[in-house]
C-alpha cells in the first residue's frame, strides 16, 4: 500500500487483499491524510484481487468519515480489473451485491479520479 498525491487528492493505492489483515492499515492511511488536512481522497483499488466484509466496512467507513470532514472520497475501479489481473473486478462484485457501490463515486483509473470535470462511472 502507498500514498502520493496527484493533482490535489491524496493517493491511497491498494494492492491485494482487503481483509481482515490489511483493511486496519488502509483505514489509518485515510485517517492520516485527513489528519493532514487533506479533503480529497483516491482510494486506487484497481490492484485489490480480493475484499471481505472488513474491506467493505473500511471503504463505508472512509466515506463516512470524509462526508464528516466536508470531504471527497474516490474509488478507482476499472469494470474489467487491471490488463492481465482480476484486480478491481472483485471489489465491483462484492459493492454489486452488497447494495452499496451506489455509495461511491468510481471512476476507471486514477487520471479520471483525479481529474474535477471528469464524471463517476454509473453505480
Amino acid at each position: 500500500m502507498t500514498q502520493a498525491e496527484q493533482d490535489g487528492w491524496a493517493v491511497v493505492t491498494v494492492t491485494g487483499e482487503m481483509d481482515l489483515i490489511s483493511s486496519p492499515a488502509v483505514r489509518q492511511k485515510v485517517h492520516d491524510a485527513v489528519a493532514e488536512g487533506r479533503r480529497s481522497v483516491v482510494l486506487d483499488l484497481a490492484g485489490v484481487r480480493f475484499c471481505d466484509s472488513s474491506g467493505v466496512g473500511v471503504l463505508i467507513g472512509a466515506r463516512r468519515l470524509m462526508r464528516s470532514c466536508a470531504g471527497r472520497l474516490r474509488i478507482v475501479l476499472p469494470e474489467g480489473g487491471t490488463p492481465g489481473t482480476t484486480g478491481g473486478a472483485h471489489v465491483n462484485r462484492v459493492l454489486a451485491a452488497l447494495g452499496v457501490r451506489r455509495l461511491f463515486e468510481v471512476f476507471p483509473d486514477l487520471e479520471a479520479a483525479t481529474d474535477d470535470a471528469a464524471r463517476p462511472l454509473s453505480a
